[in-house]
């Protein structure tokens, strides 16, 4: 899969910045569309999360650090469920946070921290 573009949106998907790739949140979108359900849409914005990591060379492994973005906290059992068998132990600091409206009225977004260390 290849990392997602964003749709007409002034940002960067993901950036290296010396030993750290940082990606923007992303959401369940399969090409411009959302998937549907909290699920679909958890496992998609990980699809998309990996995706802009592997244009890095690097996996969900090296996620130190996670912000979760959801639109209702009483999906919050559907969305860790996936969450969790997405990512393996040690699994990255996280905070998770209800939203008024995330874009495109996605019911979940997620950005992340990724430790790259640069070859010395």
């Amino acid at each position: 899969m290849s990392a997602p573009h964003p749709t007409g949106l002034p940002y960067t998907p993901s950036v290296r910045a010396g030993d750290w790739v940082v990606v923007s949140g992303q959401v369940g979108l399969v090409d411009g569309a959302l998937v549907d359900g909290i699920e679909a849409q958890t496992e998609q914005t990980i699809a998309n999360l990996a995706a802009q990591l592997a244009s890095h060379g690097l996996t969900l492994q090296d996620v130190v650090k996670t912000t979760c973005f959801l639109a209702d906290l009483e999906q919050f059992a559907a969305f860790n469920g996936v969450y969790g068998a997405a990512f393996a132990e040690p699994r990255p600091a996280r905070s998770a946070f209800q939203v008024a409206r995330l874009p495109f009225d996605a019911l979940v977004e997620i950005e992340a921290w990724a430790l790259a260390p640069v070859a010395r």
